[in-house]
This record gives structure tokens, C-alpha cells and sequence, in this order.
């Protein structure tokens, strides 16, 4: 039987309650709610990509030009995001981070190292070899994160 691979974007979570935490985590923090702050975490919530705090600060200044969001309040804020995990993060080296919101469902990542295209999936054969990969070790697994570089078909083909 073919090994089944689907491509994954769904999110797990609504945003009011995505807010609600967020504020929750703001205040633990001793941290003032800020309309900045709620629009990166607004605009993480509704992008497909996964995006550099650069992206990000860009994607705001166009879609909501009126608004003083700066880059360091945008560091700040995924920095906070992503020790909550709220947000995760793959690291591409010296080019920095690509975050993501947390609010998925557990999913695995293809990533073109020429140009940077990444791409979600789920393969259940894949998890479920982790996991007993983890028991036959003697290893309870409480998460993992799987990332797989190479060049995407489009690269190649250059």
C-alpha cells in the first residue's frame, strides 16, 4: 500500500482563544497589551507561511500602514511567543528563523535549501516508526520535530 502524505495548514485553535492566552501570557510577564503586539500575533495567526520577523514586520507596514510597529517589538514579541510555544520557529542559520503559529496540529517539514520553500506534511507511517522507534529505545517521546532539506523541483530545474 502507498505510504500516504498529505499536505497540512488546519488550525487547532480559534483566535479569541488564541487572544485570550495571549493577554493571559502578556500579564504574567508583567507586560502591557499593546494593539501592536495583537496585530503580529493576528497576522502569524492568519498567514500560511511561516515567516521571518522581517516578513512579518513588512506584511504589517502594508496591511496596516497607520500602525508604529517596529522590528525590535516584533523580536521582543516572538521571542515571547516562542518561549510560551505559541509560536515555533525553524532556524535556517546565519538567514535567521521562520516562525510559525503553534495552533496546529503536530506536522513535519520539507525545506528547499536553495530557496527557502517549506513545506508541511503529515505522514502517519512516519509517525508512528518514530514512536515505536522511541519504545523499542526505551524512550518515552513527549514531541518531536522532523525537518527534511533538499532542493525543491522547482530549483532543480534551473
Amino acid at each position: 500500500m502507498p505510504n500516504k502524505t498529505t499536505d497540512f495548514s488546519e488550525r487547532t485553535i480559534e483566535y479569541g482563544t488564541l487572544l485570550a492566552d495571549f493577554k493571559e501570557l502578556l500579564k504574567r510577564n508583567g507586560l502591557k497589551f499593546t494593539i501592536q503586539r495583537e496585530v503580529i500575533l493576528e497576522m502569524l495567526y492568519n498567514s500560511d507561511e511561516h515567516l521571518t520577523p522581517e516578513a512579518l514586520h513588512q506584511l504589517i507596514i502594508h496591511k496596516r500602514p497607520e500602525l508604529k510597529a517596529g522590528i525590535a517589538t516584533i523580536y521582543r514579541t516572538l521571542s515571547l511567543l516562542e518561549d510560551s510555544d505559541m509560536v515555533t520557529s525553524l532556524s535556517f542559520g546565519a538567514q535567521g528563523k521562520k516562525y510559525e503559529l503553534g495552533a496546529k496540529d503536530h506536522h513535519d517539514h520539507i525545506i528547499c535549501t536553495e530557496c527557502g520553500e517549506i513545506t508541511e506534511f503529515v505522514d502517519e507511517e512516519i509517525e508512528t516508526r518514530q514512536q515505536l522507534i522511541a519504545t523499542e529505545l526505551g524512550f518515552k517521546m513527549s514531541d518531536h520535530s522532523m525537518q527534511i532539506y533538499g532542493t525543491c523541483k522547482t530549483c532543480q530545474k534551473k
